[in-house]
């Protein structure tokens, strides 16, 4: 992760998220990378290294599982920006649920972050740059934000590769439950999803 940081203009009014948030709206985000906000900075987020294709790879088998049985009025979205008011922090997941209506209604002029409150589902997939990060500030900035369920596929897991959902999200940044599952079994994801993901079928 390399962060290209944007200072706190000291001169702006408002608080230093409507600074940064106003800053993250009018960025040209070079293809393949995202922004996002982290601990009062603008943080770019550069694509996996090599190899990138499994990285995608395994976010696209993911997708297409679940789509299977998704509820209709649920969608999954690929780089769509999420903000975790608590900590004023914005992220930008590898896959998100939530129910579409919403991004629907959201003024497309404005591109702001949608409420991470209202997601279901977060799925970061690990990357060699950013495991730490998913493994733990996107662990609590999910459980914070009362996201249900956060997926964490980290191939760079020291026990070998890994798929953990997190699920009974509290206040203090943590989940009461967790269930590795190491690739090669199946996962079993409850309602509303109801879908088996195939963890022998994710690259390593």
């Amino acid at each position: 992760m390399t962060a290209a940081m944007v200072e706190n203009d000291q001169t702006s009014e408002g608080r230093p998220w409507d600074y940064l948030l106003r800053t993250w709206r009018e960025l040209d985000v070079p293809e393949g990378w995202r922004a996002e906000i982290d601990a009062e900075q603008i943080v770019l987020v550069p694509p996996p290294h090599a190899p990138h294709a499994h990285h995608n790879g395994i976010a696209a088998k993911v997708q297409r599982r679940l789509y299977r049985d998704l509820p209709e009025e649920l969608e999954i979205y690929r780089t769509l920006g999420i903000h975790v008011a608590a900590l004023d922090k914005l992220c930008v997941p590898d896959l998100v649920v939530m129910p579409s209506e919403l991004v629907d209604a959201a003024d497309p002029e404005i591109n702001d972050p949608m409420d991470a409150a209202e997601a279901l589902l977060v799925v970061e997939v690990t990357a060699k740059g950013n495991a730490r990060d998913d493994r733990t500030k996107k662990y609590r900035a999910y459980a914070r934000a009362g996201v249900p369920m956060y997926l964490l596929i980290d191939r760079f897991d020291t026990r070998g590769a890994m798929a953990t959902p997190f699920t009974e999200p509290n206040e203090d940044g943590t989940y009461k439950h967790s269930d590795p599952v190491p690739f090669g079994k199946p996962l079993v994801l409850p309602e509303p999803f109801g879908a088996t993901l195939r963890t022998d079928e994710f690259p390593v």
